[in-house]
Order: structure tokens, then sequence, then C-alpha cells
């Protein structure tokens, strides 16, 4: 059975009517981005950006000593390569397919061609910039004043929200590598939530089995992060 893709499984797309945006689109093609595939790396020219549909991208900042923590996560409510609208053309952070997927993928010269062009696209991205930079500062508090099991909380329902799903299919490494701890660490805090009830850990698998108390469980980083989302998108029911 052939599994059914559209634009409008990205919710900034799904925003914008396509006929305002058709040379836009007429230049996008859909891609695979398996786990682990690195959408681009650091200070390299954007020549693309990508818009999640069903997959989820890390935005990563890598140290001189090679460790890394994640500032942001997109999924389908995004767009990876923000900065070409920004006027730059590179960024600091790398971008790491975190959960396995498709997604639009956009040249960067058409993208700014729509952009310029003053139309609703434009309105959306700004919004979107906006959101996403509350999503980094709120993370840059989080690693600062709260504790792993609070963070770990805070990133699964962050990558439950993009994954529209109950199962993140996830290494103990890659989580490790998403917010800048050691392995061990991750492995310990997952086996405290199964044995709570709250999530099934299953090696590169983790279900959620109980959301409600998760997200008590979490820091206020999440539900900041979520309400200024919708606050900002509601005229477009994102």
């Amino acid at each position: 059975m052939r599994t059914y893709h559209s634009q409008e499984q990205n919710l900034l797309l799904a925003a914008v009517p396509p006929m305002l945006i058709g040379r836009m689109l007429d230049e996008s093609e859909l891609v695979t981005l398996p786990l682990g595939q690195v959408v681009h790396e650091a200070d390299a020219p954007l020549d693309y950006v990508y818009f999640p549909t069903t997959s989820i991208v890390s935005l990563l900042h890598t140290t001189r000593t090679g460790a890394s923590a994640e500032i942001a996560v997109v999924g389908n409510e995004g767009m990876v390569g923000i900065s070409v609208i920004m006027g730059g053309n590179t960024t600091p952070s790398r971008a790491v397919v975190q959960g396995a997927g498709h997604a639009y993928r956009t040249k960067s010269s058409a993208l700014k061609t729509e952009f310029a062009s003053g139309s609703v696209l434009h309105n959306v991205l700004l919004l979107y910039t906006q959101a996403l930079m509350t999503q980094m500062t709120q993370t840059a508090v989080c690693y600062r004043h709260h504790s792993l099991d609070q963070q770990l909380c805070r990133w699964l329902l962050l990558s439950l929200d993009r994954a529209m799903s109950i199962k993140l299919e996830m290494t103990p490494d890659l989580i490790a590598d998403m917010l800048g701890v050691p392995r061990e660490g991750v492995k310990e805090i997952a086996e405290k939530l199964q044995f709570a009830g709250l999530i099934h850990y299953d090696g590169g698998t983790i279900t959620v089995l109980d959301r409600p108390r998760l997200e008590l469980r979490a820091c206020e980083c999440y539900s900041v992060v979520k309400k200024e989302s919708e606050r900002l998108f509601s005229p477009y029911r994102l």
C-alpha cells in the first residue's frame, strides 16, 4: 500500500494557500530522511531548507572537543534552515535527523524569493522564527536550572508532539548526544521512568504509557514552549 504524502502535512505550508506559493512548491521535492542523517553541517552554505512532514530534526551545537547538545527540535510544525530568511546563509549549528521520516526539500533561493514577496508565508515564517527562538531560550534555561530527569521528560514530550505518536525510535547514545550528558545517565533516568510506569524502554524504542504523568514530571519549559507556539499561530490554527 502506498504511503500518503502531502506538503500540507507540514503545518507551516498548510497555513499558506498553495496558489500563493505555487512557484516555491513547484521547486520542492519529497525526500527521505533516515535516522542519524546530517541535514546540514555547521558553517556550511544552506543551499536547501527542509519542511519536515513525518521526520524530526535536532539542531545541535558541537564543541571543539566533540561534545554536543541540542538547542532545538524541529518537526512537522517547522522548517530547518531558518537562517536563510534572516539574511545569513550559514549557521553555527548542525542539523541531524533524530526521527526518521520524510520532508519537503526546497531550494533556498526559491524560499528567499517567496519570502521577499511579502506573502502570507512571510508572516508565517516570522512567527515561526519567534517560536523557535523561544524554544532555544527555554532549552538553555532548562540545561542550567533543571534536573536530567526533568530535561528528559521535556525532550520526550517535544519529540512526541512532532512525531504525533506514542513511540520514539531512539537509541540511548543519540539521546545522550541530544541532551549533552553521559549515556549512563540517560539509561538510569529512563529506567526510573519505566519503573514509575510512565514509559516502556526497550533499547531503541521508547513508548509513552502515561503522558499526563510525564507532563507533570517535566519542568515548566515544555509548557512555556508549547503555549507560546499556540499563541503565535492561533490565527492559522496550527
